[in-house]
């Protein structure tokens, strides 16, 4: 296992070098690199004024070397000018003249400064990443045992109405959108003219307007049920249709297994074949899918997250890139990455674990 960890964070880190860079070369394409200019000097520059703003900003030397500084691995840009003022990567940062010629990168801890919010990344990346942290945890928290017991259900006899019935709902979840579910929700559960509120206050069964809101902005501050429900319940659906399916797909096929044949013919009791023998084997490959899961709720919910407004990673994903914020697109990537990578680690130990023939082998 020791051996078999080494590897693979070998390969963890080979893989977060290439994705890493991937996105720095996208992100500092030259047309990107020109809008930036025209961004924070002014739209109305000319063409040798934005290559003017490039060399003196330092993202006219070549991909390679910014890519190194933006690392940390070799020294950031200097430049002085001609009254003398030093300039550089690590002195505008910092503001301090003695750090030209050091290194100020990722491995460093600098993780630069966001045009959009006005503030180091460093701390946008963290709050926002708190926050889309609650909502996978709720998130996960309503989706897995959901999913898990409709795949069970559904997988237990093959062929039934609870099996065509279950499986529909599976599929019909999961091909349904999350910006088609969110707005229904919306209209049926948050909206004071229509849906199921209306009613509700007229019975005297809610004391507001609506049910739930269908804002969740102030859930950034204080998570509640009423504010809270809509984008969970929207992801959640989401999600569990894949994860349910795969669960069927497993529970159907530990259950024409020799050995649980034998314990029915046997006479042990159906409850018993299910919770004692089938249930383990049948859980190895959703325990895999669902961990796949924690990257898409951490990248994937950026409709869900502007539908509700709430402020998380993948909304804050969604503003650096519509504004070009070059520093705070790097930094998300990275988190993404390292997610997707110690997620997927995860998964293999516990497979191995899960799985006596893999442990063997």
């Amino acid at each position: 296992m020791l051996l078999f960890l080494l590897r693979r964070i070998g390969m963890m880190l080979v893989t977060a070098l290439c994705l890493t860079f991937v996105v720095f070369a996208l992100t500092n394409l030259p047309a990107k690199l020109e809008t930036l200019a025209k961004t924070q000097a002014g739209s109305r520059m000319t063409d040798a004024e934005v290559a003017s703003w490039i060399n003196r900003n330092g993202y006219g030397s070549p991909m390679l070397q910014r890519y190194g500084e933006w690392l940390g691995v070799i020294p950031g840009w200097v430049r002085t000018d001609a009254d003398g003022t030093v300039h550089g990567r690590c002195v505008d940062r910092h503001q301090d003249a003695s750090l030209a010629g050091s290194r100020c990168g990722i491995l460093q801890g600098d993780w630069g400064y966001s045009t959009r919010f006005q503030d180091n990344v460093a701390s946008v990346v963290t709050a926002r990443v708190g926050a889309t942290g609650l909502l996978m945890m709720w998130v996960m928290i309503v989706m897995v045992p959901m999913a898990l017991i409709v795949g069970v259900l559904a997988g237990m006899r093959e062929g039934s109405r609870t099996d065509r019935a279950l499986s529909t709902f599976a599929i019909a979840s999961t091909a349904t959108p999350e910006y088609v579910s969110g707005v229904l929700f919306i209209a049926l559960l948050a909206s004071s003219t229509v849906g199921l509120s209306p009613l509700l206050a007229s019975w005297g069964w809610i004391d507001g307007r609506v049910l739930f809101q269908g804002n969740a902005r102030s859930a950034m501050d204080d998570i509640t049920l009423s504010n809270f429900t809509l984008p969970v319940l929207t992801i959640a659906l989401y999600g569990m249709g894949y994860v349910a399916r795969i669960t069927r797909a497993s529970m159907t096929e530990v259950m024409t297994q020799q050995y649980i044949r034998t314990a029915r013919l046997k006479g042990v009791s159906f409850t018993n074949i299910v919770v004692k023998h089938a249930l383990r084997n049948a859980l190895i490959a959703p325990f895999t899918v669902i961990m796949l899961q924690i990257p898409w709720l951490l990248n994937g919910v950026v409709i869900s997250e502007v539908l509700f407004s709430y402020l998380g990673f993948c909304w804050t994903l969604y503003e650096a890139a519509v504004n070009n914020d070059i520093e705070l697109l790097l930094a998300s990537s990275v988190v993404a990455v390292v997610v997707v990578l110690v997620t997927q680690l995860i998964s293999d130990i516990g497979y191995v674990y899960l799985n006596p023939r893999i442990r063997i082998s």
